[in-house]
């Protein structure tokens, strides 16, 4: 058993580095050639890695109303919680949230806002439980109800619930009356509406004294914005604001609407779009370029600090060729990030960008005041002058401009870069940018052929041309090649097929999935469904959880094993793949042959070499009969698009 696992275990690498090395080059294979006809890649952004976080600088109004709460109304740091009982994200911010109650104590007050989304069947009712135990017992009741939810999701049954109002002590003939009742729907409702209207349409959503971040964020991104929420509330009360009325002062000219609301990890990202620059932006490379790579980058980020010899090797090869141009996007919850931005601005004014840059990321663990002073003095800068620029802030404004624009363009992790006006996101490899590069210095070349000159203004004619193309192939459909043994579900000749690429580690396709089961119940007859993998590289299990599903498709099971793997995702592992295959009734000899055949993991590699000559970097993205549809969408986003193709369909 042990010489098997190690088997796996090199093959597996072996995989993960063909996918990171040559996953992007398969629109030059010959295999993705022959079964995809396609327009021009687009380039779709793959999920944030984990510790990429988002956290807007935004204050936002958002009343309390008379919703539960949970601390001392003189609180200095409200932190709004949305959230949805059914959803596994709000679970797995639970302890986050315990540590922060235990660590900051009667400094943090937290709030309850509904929003039970409809993909969640369950959701709805529990947040109905929740608002009738607090009908019963007030807040302190709501709370405990609100764990015991928590506790028992995503088996939120109505003999749960119950079961769950009589641990916490509730009358359960009242209950059960509340939970047959409408009395809760129009405060549920209220709660959603308002969500919706401040950009927090997704679950969980905190707004911490007003400011929003998005996801099941790990404890330093809360820490960051509630430390310095705490610094300006601290602020506010030496100069005279009570506790009492701190928060109402704090939201009081606060933004009603959140038009463009910051994306969580996962959320489609950016498309291709134009970035201004400026004259004096940091810049390396030709001026006169005819492939200019614009990074927004944070000097705390470690994928930002990963990213960077690959762009000294794109430099390397392409001399002549290739500009880099810097911007911006120091995240909040790195603490160092922006005063490490201020001091390479300052370094900046002085003509020392790029050295102190280098410096900054050659030491990453040393960011703090004390080495900007020493670097700037191996730097030979006028350490006074550089001093007073950091403790006047010279540069923030210049900073909060390139932040403004990363947000306007969608570039709202690091590193995002833009090739030409195509977005790339995260750290990618030598052979995937240099991929796009290559294109791009194709398509420059036909534009100076055809009269267009190499000169300032050539950045801004073929990022406006990049921005055309990319409208035009996204609204046209995409020719998707499926196997005759691809697993399916449906109706073979159905009028709509969804091809989902997708990957079993992914949080996002797992939210996805109970989308996709309501679809096939709502259109029996009309509607197929057929997986492709996309293992992403930043996801270590996801590789190894698709060769098993393919080992389990041999004999049959694959739609089995996929369940499996979507409902265990905390626990992939070797041990498990062969447990759940014992579980499926499958032949375990053949089982682990499969898992060692190198055969099976090149289909799931000739999977994602589809994937990349379609322009998919991101997990979960569908094509329905071709219209691509990026993210886990709603019920109701999906509906319209498959009802809009039946009928094209019946019209032909």
């Amino acid at each position: 058993m042990r010489q098997w696992r190690v088997v796996v275990a090199m093959l597996l690498t072996l995989a993960v580095g063909v996918l990171l090395g040559r996953s992007t080059s398969g629109p030059g294979s010959k295999e993705a050639t022959r079964v995809a006809a396609v327009t021009p890649p687009t380039q779709v952004p793959a999920p944030q890695p984990p510790s990429v976080a988002v956290g807007s600088q935004t204050t936002y109004r958002v009343p309390i109303d008379d919703s539960p709460t949970r601390g001392p109304d003189d609180a200095l740091v409200t932190i709004v919680e949305v959230s949805d009982f059914q959803c596994p994200f709000c679970k797995r911010v639970g302890p986050t949230l315990k540590q922060i109650e235990s660590t900051y104590g009667a400094k943090v007050r937290f709030v309850f806002k509904h929003n039970p989304l409809p993909i969640h069947d369950r959701a709805l009712p529990a947040a109905v439980a929740a608002e009738q135990a607090r009908v019963q017992g007030g807040s302190g009741k709501f709370w405990a109800m609100h764990d015991q939810l928590f506790e028992l999701s995503p088996a939120l049954e109505k003999d749960n619930l119950e079961a769950a109002a009589q641990r916490i002590g509730l009358d359960l003939p009242a209950f059960r009356a509340g939970l047959g009742s409408e009395r809760h729907q129009a405060r549920i409702k209220r709660d959603q509406a308002l969500a919706s209207t401040l950009g927090a349409g997704s679950t969980p959503a905190f707004f911490i004294n007003g400011r929003l971040l998005v996801g099941a964020q790990p404890y330093p991104a809360f820490q960051a914005v509630i430390d310095e929420e705490l610094r300006k509330a601290e602020e506010r009360v030496r100069a005279g604001t009570p506790a009492s009325a701190l928060y109402a002062s704090i939201i009081e000219n606060g933004a009603t609407t959140g038009a463009a609301p910051p994306q969580a990890a996962g959320a489609a990202g950016p498309r291709a779009a134009k970035v201004s620059l400026r004259p004096d932006d940091p810049s390396r490379g030709p001026r006169l370029a005819r492939a200019t790579v614009v990074v927004f980058s944070d000097f705390q980020c470690p994928f930002c600090s990963r990213a960077e010899p690959t762009l000294r090797e794109l430099e390397q090869r392409f001399p002549r060729d290739v500009r880099v141009v810097w911007k911006h996007q120091p995240l909040t919850f790195h603490p160092n990030a922006m005063p490490a931005a201020e001091a390479a601005e300052a370094a900046r004014s002085q003509g020392k960008f790029w050295e102190m840059h280098d410096l900054m990321f050659a030491s990453q663990a040393k960011l703090g005041p004390e080495s900007y002073e020493a670097w700037a003095r191996q730097l030979g800068l006028d350490v006074k002058r550089f001093k007073t620029s950091i403790e006047t802030h010279q540069g923030r404004a210049r900073i909060e401009e390139d932040v403004k624009l990363a947000s306007s363009v969608g570039a709202t992790g690091t590193p995002t870069f833009f090739i030409n006006c195509r977005p790339l996101v995260g750290a990618k490899s030598y052979d995937e940018m240099a991929g796009i590069i290559r294109q791009e210095l194709a398509t420059a070349d036909g534009m100076t052929k055809a009269g267009t000159k190499l000169d300032a203004r050539f950045y801004d004619q073929i990022c406006d041309r990049n921005v055309r193309a990319t409208a035009q192939a996204a609204a046209a459909p995409v020719q998707v090649a499926i196997r005759t043994d691809d697993p399916s579900r449906g109706k073979a000749g159905a009028p709509v097929t969804i091809v989902a690429f997708s990957d079993f580690q992914c949080p996002f396709c797992a939210r996805a999935e109970p989308t996709l089961e309501q679809l096939t119940t709502a259109y029996p007859d009309k509607l197929r469904i057929v997986w492709k993998h996309q293992p992403l590289s930043m996801h270590l299990n996801a590789l190894p959880a698709a060769v098993a599903a393919e080992a389990a498709r041999q004999q049959g099971k694959f739609w089995e094993m996929h369940d499996k793997l979507f409902a265990n995702q905390q626990a992939l592992s070797p041990q498990n793949y062969e447990r759940w295959a014992q579980e499926l009734g499958l032949d375990l000899a053949r089982f682990r042959s499969a898992l060692t055949d190198p055969k099976t993991r090149a289909r799931v590699v000739e999977d994602a070499q589809l994937a990349g000559s379609l322009g998919v970097n991101g997990t979960p993205t569908f094509f329905i009969n071709g219209e691509r549809v990026v993210g886990a969408s709603s019920f109701e986003q999906f509906k319209a698009i498959i009802d809009r193709q039946l009928t094209r369909v019946a019209r032909k």
